[in-house]
């Protein structure tokens, strides 16, 4: 029960944790009315409006401010450390979501165009695509892992809200 307590009671932890949760939980509410859908993959998924990663070391970020001042070596390294995770979502894992949204359409369009030519496996090209497809994977790579600069914005803006309105 201390360890729990001392979590509890850390102010850093609590603020931190509080944009995280905010910010998956409008991710959830704002696809639910643009897709009609409650999709709860979206309370814990990567991707999507707002950025949760930014909220989170936003959040921080300015806590640390607030408490021990802009002069503080612990504001500056997690400052850097907002500037890179900020960064990160919108470079390389962005990146990766749009590759992963270019092999989906690869595997799944090669694989429903060997579908439509079970018959025709006595070629040898119908044969290897068959041989290819059945090496593929069924399910679609995750596409929801990085961000655009609006989706890490919007975080940010959130994450500062929040600890600005957390009490000191």
């Amino acid at each position: 029960m201390g360890v729990l307590r001392q979590l509890t009671g850390n102010d850093y932890i609590n603020v931190a944790f509080l944009a995280w949760v905010s910010a998956q939980v409008l991710k959830t509410v704002f696809t639910l009315i643009t897709t009609k859908k409650l999709v709860l993959e979206r309370l814990v998924g990567a991707g999507g409006m707002p950025s949760s990663h930014s909220a989170l070391v936003c959040s921080l970020t300015i806590a640390f401010a607030r408490r021990l001042g802009f002069a503080s070596p612990v504001f500056a390294l997690s400052l850097a450390l907002a500037g890179i995770v900020m960064y990160d979502a919108m470079g390389v894992r962005r990146a990766a979501g749009e590759q992963a949204k270019v092999l989906n359409k690869i595997v799944f369009g090669f694989k429903s165009w060997n579908q439509g030519n079970e018959e025709e496996h006595e070629d040898e090209l119908a044969q290897s695509a068959a041989d290819i497809a059945d090496g593929m994977p069924d399910k679609a790579l995750k596409e929801f892992i990085g961000h655009t600069p609006l989706e890490v914005l919007g975080g940010a803006l959130l994450g500062i809200l929040i600890a600005m309105l957390y009490p000191a």
